[in-house]
């Protein structure tokens, strides 16, 4: 076994972990600015750095037990599928395979959508999630009680919880959904405005820093 030792960006992180579980990593480990990759294979681990040999031992629990569970918002209680964790009174269990997308529940920006969401679904809405990733806001919109999910990313190997189709909010028709959310850079939000404006009368937006270089969501 070999572990690889990344320092990214704060904003590349979710998809830094996406890429590491497409190589055939066999865990992560979150530490303070690191993310730590264990690999069977060492010329996979070699396409992230340098590899270290690692002693066997339980790396599998020490990976797992890196993404403890997480309360968000006023609802949800965020879970990795191996936490047997009981859910706290009043909040919904939220399970996502952290790591297989982008969208790991981990990234500031993905549990601010998840505060703004359940401030603004009302049970019965349709949503539509653009740039889906994991599909953790299409299954917090089904468990908030929304109505129809539909989820579109333009990469084929996204997550697929609820329906799913490849492309992004151009393909839909206007006022086609009561919420839109998208959780994607400012670049690429910038160029879907007219579009995101379009399909539905309230947009969830984030994936950008404001002027004093925090991490947020707007509500419009």
């Amino acid at each position: 076994m070999y572990s690889v030792r990344l320092s990214p960006e704060r904003s590349d992180y979710d998809a830094v972990v996406a890429e590491l579980w497409e190589a055939g990593t066999a865990g992560i480990v979150e530490g303070h600015g690191f993310l730590e990759a264990f690999f069977k294979d060492l010329e996979a681990a070699r396409r992230f750095g340098q590899p270290r040999p690692i002693r066997d031992g339980d790396w599998v629990r020490q990976a797992q037990d890196a993404w403890p569970p997480m309360l968000v918002g006023h609802r949800f209680f965020l879970v990795a599928p191996w936490r047997t964790e009981p859910t706290p009174p009043g909040r919904i269990r939220l399970e996502i395979n952290p790591g297989m997308q982008c969208g790991t529940g981990q990234h500031p920006c993905t549990r601010l959508c998840l505060e703004a969401m359940e401030r603004v679904l009302r049970r019965g809405d349709s949503v539509l999630d653009v740039g889906s990733g994991s599909g953790i806001l299409s299954i917090a919109a089904k468990l908030l009680g929304a109505d129809r999910v539909i989820a579109c990313d333009l990469d084929p190997d996204a997550a697929k919880p609820v329906p799913f189709f490849v492309g992004s909010a151009d393909a839909v028709r206007a006022q086609a959904f009561d919420v839109v959310v998208a959780n994607i850079s400012e670049d690429v939000l910038g160029s879907l405005r007219p579009d995101l404006e379009r399909v539905a009368q309230t947009r969830i937006l984030s994936g950008f820093q404001n002027e004093s270089g925090e991490w947020t969501c707007i509500v419009v």
